[in-house]
């Protein structure tokens, strides 16, 4: 496959700026691969696709207030920082993207705050965008961390192109969201409310948590025509002991195994054996899915609608079907359905 066959021309109105009033109230598309039937719903009627002894597994990881705005020493130039991930506790190292990036070289101080009472040095260079910084504080660790996430705000993704508000910090994770970690959030698991949780339970539905710590390496611009030679950035991954016995148990059963976003299949697909079973897994993945590809662990997926040229696109495609997809997103696009992380949902039944 190459990149330009999953470009397509995307109205800007339908990328979402905003999520629906209630989770489980946008609406949801339907694809059957098997029979190639397209079906239109409301969020919350998921659950008549699900049976007693199905499960659905969730990306519990939990997204944290990851973009910040300082001043650089001196001049006193605005500097966007994107927190990434922390690098060494002691020393309170983190890998970080800057904006512009021109203006910043290693040994530059950085002033947070209203009053500047957090400072950063930057001592390293990794990439044309990307630096460590070296912050300079003090107290304990738990105080620093509290102090550096209150300067924070959400970090949306750069297509919501409004200024992050007081309502996202909660819209924009996943009710079940524990392990923080994540600068994406897993946008799939944003649809289910405690209300729809409790009816999928009641109903037998089971459920099963893994944490992948989403970066910004999915969103990340692909470069080159033959998608063999695209490598993803790795994302921290952990699948337990618990979540292997309730799907491997739920496969011998044959019962369906729902992948609630492709978070979530990237990481079935990691800790994936030759027979089909998981197994508990620790570690990164790299994992780059685009068709074609042998899925071996689910037989459904809930995704969001991607943009153009997207990795996320890309594995959906290759779950449902390249043909099947592109034509469900051509009907998306005509029916308006909303796009992103704040828009609407897709069912892939195989």
């Amino acid at each position: 496959m190459k990149l330009s066959q999953f470009k397509f021309k995307l109205p800007e109105e339908l990328i979402a700026q905003y999520p629906t009033e209630n989770r489980d109230e946008c609406r949801l598309m339907v694809v059957d691969s098997r029979s190639g039937d397209i079906f239109h719903h409301i969020f919350k009627e998921i659950i008549n696709y699900f049976e007693d002894g199905d499960v659905m597994v969730f990306n519990d990881t939990r997204v944290f207030p990851a973009r910040l705005y300082g001043n650089k020493e001196k001049t006193g130039a605005c500097i966007e920082v994107f927190l990434l991930r922390e690098l060494n506790v002691e020393n309170k190292f983190w890998d970080v993207l800057v904006e512009p990036a021109r203006k910043i070289r290693i040994g530059n101080k950085l002033y947070f705050g209203e009053d500047d009472s957090m400072v950063a040095e930057v001592i390293d260079n990794t990439t044309s965008r990307g630096r460590t910084l070296r912050f300079l504080y003090d107290g304990p660790h738990d105080e620093f961390k509290e102090t550096l996430y209150s300067m924070g705000e959400t970090p949306l993704p750069d297509y919501i192109t409004r200024k992050a508000e007081e309502s996202d910090a909660e819209n924009y994770q996943c009710i079940f969201a524990r392990n923080e970690g994540a600068v994406m959030a897993p946008a799939a698991g944003l649809h289910f409310s405690r209300e729809l949780m409790k009816r999928l339970e009641i109903k037998g539905v089971e459920r099963g948590f893994l944490t992948l710590h989403s970066g910004r390496g999915s969103f990340k611009d692909i470069d080159v025509e033959d998608l063999t030679k695209h490598r993803m950035d790795s994302e921290e991954m952990f699948v337990n002991e618990e979540l292997v016995e309730i799907v491997n148990k739920a496969k011998e059963r044959n019962s369906n195994v729902c992948a609630v976003g492709t978070s979530v299949m990237r990481a079935l697909e990691t800790a994936v054996c030759m027979n089909g079973k998981i197994m508990p897994f620790e570690g990164w993945t790299n994992k780059f899915i685009f068709p074609p590809y042998d899925f071996t662990v689910c037989s459904s997926m809930v995704s969001n609608f991607h943009l153009p040229l997207s990795t996320m696109l890309m594995m959906v495609s290759a779950f449902g079907g390249y043909d099947l997809i592109m034509r469900a997103y051509d009907i998306a696009i005509k029916e308006k359905y909303r796009f992103g992380a704040y828009g609407d949902a897709m069912l892939v039944l195989r």
